[in-house]
């Protein structure tokens, strides 16, 4: 008689809006980004979950060892470990002294930083999400989590999301840029051809001079079909690729009204479309207003 495969667990499937709830030591969070200074208040260490955000774990002190999509990974003083969105995380442990600062941002959030640098970094970190820094690296990641946190901390003094925002994506670059110094591009060329169409298109969202808003156009730049495109997208980081196309098209927007001084008008011309009442109600449903009580309330030195 046949034995009956045995059933595997379900996977829990945790968001960004369930890190509230794991982490102890959590410092910020505000439904994109966390700070976070603890990893032991994780339950059930040693049970299978999905994340359906990026985390980024520096190591201070001690070690960590875990598995990513069932291949097992440890990370060390002066290491960091990435983990991408819709990752398999299980078997953690590390001993008591185990020191850490934790960055989770959402997806939503990672769209807004997007250019060819982090593009490149990102392929790169596919590959192998431990990265070794050199201890001057190492000290300026804290100082940006420093910053960071003593801006939210301390609202009185010249807070903005804005400004933070503006830190966090200093941040971003300067860690991709360090990544970029360590990791081989010899690592490309392991990836599987999902990643390669998946960071392709990411790179042609990074280069969109076009302002491009159609699946269809970026699937045949690709070769591919705007379902299959779709797919990928969705397997990669849990987003479509319209979603994703939505995200980079708003964040130059969000830009525009921010900080130049074009019309209303100048920036729909711009931004590829047909006309201002068709600009206006897209604003409207990514950003919550229309494009001048946007700028009003948002404009850089209002």
């Amino acid at each position: 008689m046949k034995k009956k495969p045995t059933a595997q667990p379900d996977i829990a499937v945790i968001s960004i809006d369930d890190v509230p709830q794991l982490y102890s030591g959590i410092k910020y969070f505000d439904g994109n980004i966390a700070f976070a200074d603890s990893i032991t208040t994780i339950p059930n260490l040693k049970d299978v979950f999905k994340v359906t955000f990026v985390t980024i774990v520096f190591c201070l002190k001690g070690n960590l060892s875990v598995k990513l999509n069932g291949v097992e990974y440890a990370i060390r003083e002066r290491e960091a470990l990435f983990v991408g969105a819709n990752t398999v995380v299980s078997d953690i442990s590390h001993p008591a002294d185990f020191d850490c600062k934790i960055v989770v941002v959402g997806n939503t959030m990672t769209m807004s930083f997007i250019n060819k640098s982090i593009i490149e970094a990102v392929m790169r970190i596919s590959a192998n999400p431990v990265v070794q820094f050199t201890q001057e690296e190492i000290n300026l990641m804290l100082k940006y989590y420093e910053l960071a946190l003593f801006k939210i901390e301390h609202p009185m003094v010249n807070y903005s999301r804005e400004t933070l925002m503006g830190v966090l994506k200093c941040f971003a670059l300067d860690l991709l840029s360090s990544v970029s110094k360590h990791v081989t591009d010899e690592s490309n060329s392991i990836l599987r051809q999902g990643d390669k169409l998946f960071h392709k298109f990411l790179h042609l969202l990074a280069t969109n001079e076009t302002h491009e808003r159609s699946v269809q156009y970026f699937a045949d730049r690709l070769f591919v079909s705007a379902k299959y495109l779709t797919s990928i997208c969705n397997e990669k980081c849990g987003s479509t690729a319209s979603d994703l196309i939505a995200a980079s098209i708003v964040s130059r927007i969000q830009q525009l009204l921010q900080y130049s001084d074009k019309s209303i008008k100048e920036i729909a011309t711009e931004m590829n479309f047909d006309n201002l009442s068709f600009f206006g109600k897209y604003v409207k449903k990514h950003l919550g207003d229309s494009p001048n009580n946007f700028r009003k309330k948002n404009a850089y030195g209002k």
